[in-house]
């Protein structure tokens, strides 16, 4: 690989240089005044970029599948009962780490690159008279497949049940580029990690908690010492951790964290939806086709794309990296060797997407796929160009 070109993967994403140095800082007393002074923007900020008023942020050093079984373990029991959809490699993730803390799962089985059925979710919560389900798990963005799912639909069918559970939302690939509405879908916990949106190194699980969420921390009875989150809370009363924070990585995001405010998240919002749309137009020009079904759901952070019946799809990623020194990301579990992915979220722009494009049909060309070279990219550089931020800006 090069550490001159971009990546193209769904996370990791690139980092800004000012990011990546933020992270650099000298070694500092953790346990003083200085902490807070990196502590409490980074809580504010994040609460923001949900769009909550008084979400209870947790940030933890760990990944986004910390982030999960800080969810799971601050709020349920072992033997409770929780709804979740399985339709991509990380929605089967977090329904596996359910089991193995002994939950019971009622799983739904939906096709790779389909979004969550919330018709069939209302169906189930509405019979479950006794309300024996505590949570319901939902995907909002599934990254193996380039699929987003309406959370909102989900929050609807909760209600039309007239069901108590607890809404957890994995917004790993989605929160911090996609629309994300913490109060409004009355989300109990939202888990994303450092290492996408947020365009800092890997190393933190991000988590939002409701007040009901927090409730639920009270008598759930699931082990928990590293991720229990009253002892955060403990900590963070005192502008501190209950052990030693990540200081370097807390500066960078107190720092990206207000890039991405400064910039007004709907615009980050706005603009990932414009490089993911000239994804988008590059695909339909080569003449083929997405992992997800159709438009509705969509993912503005990453795109699956179906390679030919017969076509290794695992060797396009193979040849980039080798030939051109350009990462995309590989198909998993179900669609293993049947797609590609390209990423685009994070620290990107129009022109690295371009060029990202750009590769990738060399590489087509190389395997010898039946793809004119340029016909992707200018597929997209007609949208960029008819649909940049200051034609948007205009429009508004």
């Amino acid at each position: 690989m090069s550490f001159q070109n971009p990546v193209f993967i769904p996370g990791p994403t690139n980092m800004p240089e000012v990011v990546r140095q933020a992270c650099y800082v000298p070694t500092i007393d953790h346990r003083s005044p200085v902490f807070g002074k990196i502590l409490n923007p980074c809580l504010d900020n994040v609460r923001k970029i949900l769009k909550s008023d008084d979400a209870h942020i947790f940030i933890y050093p760990s990944t986004g599948t910390g982030g999960w079984e800080t969810a799971l373990t601050n709020t349920l029991s072992a033997g409770d009962k929780v709804l979740a959809a399985r339709n991509g490699m990380f929605s089967h993730r977090w329904i596996d780490m359910c089991q193995r803390h002994g939950l019971e799962v009622q799983v739904v089985e939906a096709p790779w690159g389909a979004g969550l059925p919330a018709d069939r979710y209302e169906e189930i919560l509405t019979a479950d008279k006794n309300h024996e389900i505590k949570a319901v798990l939902a995907t909002h963005n599934e990254t193996a497949t380039g699929v987003k799912s309406d959370i909102a639909a989900v929050r609807r069918a909760l209600d039309a049940a007239g069901h108590p559970a607890l809404l957890f939302v994995d917004g790993v690939s989605s929160i911090a580029s996609m629309d994300f509405r913490f109060d409004e879908w009355r989300v109990d916990i939202a888990v994303t990690g450092s290492q996408k949106g947020f365009m800092l190194p890997v190393g933190l699980a991000i988590l939002g908690f409701s007040e009901k969420a927090m409730e639920a921390a009270k008598t759930a009875k699931l082990p928990r010492t590293f991720f229990d989150i009253g002892d955060m809370a403990k900590g963070y009363a005192n502008n501190a951790y209950p052990y030693t924070p990540p200081v370097g990585l807390m500066n960078g995001l107190k720092l990206s964290s207000q890039m991405l405010l400064d910039e007004g998240i709907d615009n980050v919002i706005a603009r990932h939806h414009r490089i993911a749309e000239g994804v988008r137009r590059a695909v339909d020009a080569w003449g083929m086709e997405l992992c997800a079904k159709s438009p509705d759901v969509y993912s503005d952070t990453v795109s699956a794309v179906r390679t030919p019946e017969g076509f290794n799809a695992t060797d396009f990623v193979t040849h980039a990296a080798s030939k051109y020194g350009v990462a995309f990301g590989v198909g998993l579990g179900e669609v293993t060797g049947k797609v590609f992915r390209i990423g685009h979220l994070g620290s990107l722009t129009d022109v690295l997407m371009l060029s990202g494009l750009a590769t990738a049909e060399m590489v087509m060309v190389d395997l010898g796929l039946d793809i004119k070279l340029g016909s992707g990219v200018a597929a997209a550089q007609e949208f960029y160009r008819s649909n940049d931020r200051e034609s948007a800006k205009a429009a508004a």
